[in-house]
This record gives C-alpha cells, structure tokens and sequence, in this order.
C-alpha cells in the first residue's frame, strides 16, 4: 500500500512553470531543487493522481501528492523518549539532541518511534509511525508524528500552509538585545524568523551570552541558525555556522524546539504544548557567569 505523506493543491496561477521547479520548498520534504528531481525519478511524487513528470506546466487547482520512499519496516531502535502528548492520531515526542530524524542510520528517531508509541487502532493506521518534520540531529525539542493516513496527509498540509507554530530557545554568542523580525534570504529564497532576547549572561570567553526565543515564519533549511549567524551572533555550539572554537567541549548546539501550537487534524482541538529547554542551557549560563565575576 502507497503511503501517501502529503499532499499539496496549487491555488495560485503559475505562468510557465514546470514541475521541477514549482514543488521547490512546496513540501516540507522537498527543501531544494534536488530533492525534488530526486523524488520525481523515484515515482513518489503524483500529479493528480498519475506519476508526476518533470517537465510538465503547473495549472492552478493541480493536486500534487507526495509518497512515502520506503516500505521497508523499521528496525527497531529501543531508544526511551520522553512522549509529551499521544492519541490515535499523533504523537509529539521530546527528541533528544545527537540523533537524526531519519536516514539510512539505525540509530534515528524514526527507527526509535515503535518501541515507544501505541499502535493506532483506527482503520487508516500507518503501518508504523512516521515523523511529519524535521530538527537537524543536534537539535533538540518537539517534534510531530503522525500514526494514521488520514493525519499524516492534513499534518502535512498544515506544514506546507504554514498552519503550525514553532517556537525555539537558544543560547548565542555575544550581547544581543533585540526584538523583531529577521527577514534575510537564504539561497535567493525569502526567509523570515521572529526573535526576541530573553536574557544575557556575562561570559569570560564570550564576552556575552544570550537566551533568545526564536519562530520561523518561513521554512528554509537551517534558518535560524544562518539567520542568527548572519547577526554575527551564531548558536552555541554551532560546528557549521559558528566562530572556530566555538564547539563548548562535547556539549553539542545550543538550540531547541519548546513550543507547538497546531490543530489537531481530527478532532480539531487547539494543541499548546511546550517543554523546558535542556538542563545544559541553564547550567552553562550559571557556570559562564561565575568565570566571568571570577575573571
């Protein structure tokens, strides 16, 4: 059986634009260009409902679905994850930082996702539960899973439509009071983060450290981190975009998803759920102010 991950219905009026290029960024899954050719020459994009081809024109009121690249079951990860909210439909776990969503590893979240949630007893129940989203491995937080058809295809429309909320908590480097919005693009895409500082901390190696909130409005791979490295104030911890040096011994990136707020698909209750951010934000802050006063 096809499991059918997403779905995407064209409202606007596309002139002259070819599938390859419209489905950039259209799903959640499909970030670049790449990944959609990749999709396409795999068969698991459909074109209302016939296998979608690459050069074809997009039309407005084209339904676009995307599929999902295996049917192999999961070999199961016993790894113990925190459950912050389950019913028939979804779940919304608390990913530990230091392990992918999913990919071709046997230690990732996806693997991990049978030996902790309840198996759906709804008619459309997945085979096996499957994560709507993405966090970048060293990312920690809230992440959505959907157990059934019927909420796997609605989460992620939502996702598409911008319909889900997600708040962050990170610690940077330096002073960096602000409040607003950070509209830069990434790669010639337009991206937009709102920001807001909620504490700063004296550092002796840093000079200064901020706890900041942070929510994409958009959806661009890595955007807070670019964003926030961008402002000449990377993440903590940030091997990628950060300052050489800038690795706080083994204590990973500072960054993590502590609020959702969404729909539930089916029963269309409001859902606010949040979570602490990690122990090791509070405790390095502390231990950075006290090297500091001893400095």
């Amino acid at each position: 059986m096809e499991i059918i991950l997403a779905t995407y219905t064209v409202v606007d009026n596309p002139k002259d634009v070819r599938v390859s290029d419209y489905l950039v960024d259209r799903f959640p899954q499909l970030q670049s260009r790449k990944a959609v050719k990749k999709a396409l020459k795999k068969h698991l994009l459909l074109h209302n409902k016939s296998i979608a081809l690459s050069g074809t024109f997009v039309q407005q009121g084209d339904v676009f679905e995307l599929l999902e690249d295996t049917v192999v079951p999961p070999k199961i990860f016993p790894l113990e994850l925190e459950i912050v909210y389950e019913d028939e439909y979804l779940a919304v776990i608390n990913k530990p930082a230091g392990y992918p969503v999913s990919g071709n590893l046997y230690k990732t979240i996806h693997n991990a996702l049978p030996h902790n949630l309840k198996p759906s007893q709804q008619e459309d129940a997945l085979a096996w539960p499957l994560p709507i989203h993405r966090l970048d491995a060293p990312t920690s937080g809230l992440l959505i899973i959907a157990k059934t058809y019927s909420s796997r295809i609605a989460l992620g429309d939502m996702l598409a439509h911008k319909k889900i909320q997600k708040h962050y908590h990170a610690v940077v480097q330096g002073y960096l009071k602000i409040t607003g919005i950070l509209n830069t693009a990434i790669e010639g895409k337009s991206a937009a983060s709102e920001i807001k500082t909620l504490s700063i901390t004296p550092s002796k190696y840093n000079g200064h450290l901020s706890l900041m909130e942070l929510s994409p409005l958009t959806g661009r791979t890595h955007q807070l981190r670019i964003h926030l490295a961008r402002l000449g104030h990377p993440i903590a911890g940030d091997k990628l975009y950060g300052i050489p040096g800038n690795t706080i011994g083994h204590k990973g990136l500072f960054l993590s998803a502590i609020a959702l707020t969404f729909t539930h698909p089916i029963t269309q209750e409001e859902l606010k759920l949040s979570v602490e951010h990690p122990k090791k934000f509070d405790s390095y802050l502390a231990r950075e102010a006290r090297n500091a006063t001893l400095a």
